[in-house]
């Protein structure tokens, strides 16, 4: 693989990746200005120590990555020490074929957790467990525009919480755990 710092680099910051989008731009827009982080999230993020950067793989068309990027990049916001780039899925096949979903999907959003040395030290995607044991066991027995529409209730109910709790869980745990 290239140049890990170079290739995050090249990633658009969030708000600037969100002038990009033309497939579902008003909702983009939307579910970006809606977000407001939980009581306690900001802070529970501030205590994990290091520096992290978080690369996101996306596609403007892709339902999951609307109701997850904006909620990663509220809270990135409010983090100096995390910095939140995207990436299009389609022009880094590298970095998405080494984060297939249960090793053979192409599934986004994914969200790549590197160290300062730009080591990675872990990954998370495409959606929180939860809706993606529902979508693996039950969702996929539906057709897809009544399947959508039940994982756009679950994102709107949830409010970015289960989202917000395994990428903080994700740091936590790389932020333990020596880089090898």
């Amino acid at each position: 693989m290239t140049d890990m710092r170079a290739r995050f680099e090249s990633g658009l910051p969030f708000p600037e990746y969100l002038e990009t989008v033309h497939r579902n731009r008003e909702l983009w827009h939307a579910v970006y200005k809606r977000v407001k982080l939980p009581d306690g999230a900001a802070e529970e993020a501030r205590a994990i120590p290091g520096t992290w950067h978080l690369l996101a793989l996306s596609e403007d068309w892709c339902g999951d990555a609307v109701n997850i990027l904006p909620v990663i990049s509220r809270l990135t916001d409010e983090l100096p020490g995390v910095d939140l780039r995207v990436l299009l899925r389609d022009e880094n096949l590298d970095i998405m074929d080494a984060h297939l979903t249960n090793g053979t999907s192409r599934s986004i959003p994914i969200i790549v957790v590197y160290d300062d040395d730009f080591r990675e030290r872990g990954w998370w995607g495409p959606r929180p467990a939860g809706l993606q044991k529902w979508v693996m066991e039950e969702g996929m027995k539906m057709e897809p525009g009544p399947r959508y529409a039940q994982v756009r209730r679950v994102y709107a109910r949830d409010k970015g919480k289960a989202i917000l709790a395994e990428i903080l869980d994700l740091m936590r745990s790389v932020a333990t755990t020596p880089a090898t």
